[in-house]
């Protein structure tokens, strides 16, 4: 009896061996992922991963996902966070473009070479905005104002300089004729921050990405005045920056990485749980709705495109005079 008893205690103390991943006994989901944001309720990094978690729910491909913001310094302490959180294979981090320069800008000790790249997921273009009680009703109508005082017509942007909706700007002023050291540029902890301002009129115009306020817009509250995009986007009544004499074509991505320090299996599993995302309806009609390009690339080729993004966006800065 000593010995069964004994045996039994030896078995229930041996973590089990099947369903340790996946928390969920069954091997068939993926549980207790949590998805940091490191920016404020409303921005794009918000916005793109409560809509993937919100799919990954629906399509059954996961337990519950917790969300959860942690914002300053451009992302960059999200970042440290998830830098700092070394193996744990349960927590990602929604990020993009911005993230890359804020790293430089706001002189971050963790960086994105530091983390473990799970998959980029959408491109999109961003826009050229203004309030609805705005008195710009076109691009030239504000270019006008633009250039005769750069200084009085502040444009807002939900990242810190280095990111989509500092360089977007930048490269339209660029453009434009004008010199950016020039531009009075905001800077927002987020979409949500920034909309608050482009409706109180506190910035003349702002920039961000079309995602972040397609239901602002189909509303009739902001008025959409160009996209960065190469092409016309379907659904919004706008030129694109060439259209309008600008030579600029500009776009925004987004993507998903993990702590440093994960198990091959840990890596491999929610690389998978992101690869599955893409392929279902949930996604598709996410994508759609949010006017947003499916750009995906699995972990290894992400990694390559940030090697690359790094480069390119310290070139930009350093052109801009924002970095050395």
């Amino acid at each position: 009896m000593l010995a069964i008893v004994a045996a039994a205690a030896a078995v229930l103390l041996v973590p089990p061996a099947v369903g340790a991943l996946t928390g969920g006994g069954d091997g068939t989901q993926l549980r207790g992922l949590r998805m940091l944001v490191p920016n404020s309720p409303g921005g794009g990094y918000d916005v793109t991963a409560r809509t993937a978690a919100k799919a990954f729910e629906e399509a059954e491909l996961t337990g519950a996902v917790e969300v959860f913001n942690l914002p300053g310094a451009g992302g960059t302490v999200g970042l440290g966070r998830t830098v700092n959180e070394s193996g744990n294979d349960r927590l990602v981090m929604s990020m993009g473009l911005g993230v890359v320069g804020s790293v430089y800008t706001n002189s971050s000790p963790a960086t994105l070479a530091d983390t473990t790249p799970i998959a980029r997921l959408t491109q999109e273009t961003e826009i050229v905005v203004v309030g609805k009680d705005s008195p710009y009703q076109s691009l030239d109508q504000l270019l006008r104002d633009w250039k005769a005082n750069p200084g009085g017509v502040p444009v807002g942007g939900g990242s810190s300089p280095g990111g989509p909706d500092h360089l977007a700007p930048m490269l339209v002023a660029e453009a434009a004729g004008l010199a950016p050291r020039d531009v009075n540029y905001v800077a927002y902890d987020g979409g949500g921050e920034l909309l608050a301002a482009v409706l109180g009129g506190k910035v003349a115009f702002g920039v961000s990405g079309l995602g972040e306020y397609a239901d602002q817009i189909d509303a009739g509250e902001l008025r959409v005045l160009a996209v960065t995009a190469g092409e016309r986007v379907s659904g919004v009544d706008a030129p694109t920056l060439r259209e309008a004499g600008l030579d600029v074509e500009f776009t925004n991505w987004r993507g998903i990485v993990a702590p440093p320090g994960l198990s091959d299996d840990g890596r491999a599993e929610l690389e998978k749980a992101f690869a599955d995302l893409r392929a279902t309806p949930e996604w598709a009609d996410a994508l759609a709705r949010n006017g947003w390009t499916d750009a995906y690339q699995p972990g290894p080729e992400f990694g390559a495109f940030l090697e690359s993004e790094n480069e390119r966006v310290a070139g930009v800065l350093r052109e801009l005079g924002l970095t050395s």
